[in-house]
């Protein structure tokens, strides 16, 4: 019987990798600079997740109970 070795795309420059901690210590990303690239797209906002309108703020009552 053989092992399936199933490959990923790094979400940042689609090179294959795989879920292996030893060879890919970074998955999903293929190394430690695309790991980089996607963090400071998520700080620069450049990724968002969807959500309603609605504030953290609103949420609360004026005495700041739910």
């Amino acid at each position: 019987m053989t092992d399936k070795i199933t490959l990923f795309k790094c979400p940042t420059c689609s090179a294959p990798t795989q879920y292996e901690t030893e060879k890919y210590p970074h998955f999903p990303f293929c190394c430690e600079r695309c790991k980089m690239i996607d963090l400071g797209a998520w700080a620069a906002e450049d990724h968002k997740i969807e959500g309603d309108e609605t504030g953290f703020d609103d949420l609360f009552s004026e005495d700041g109970t739910l």
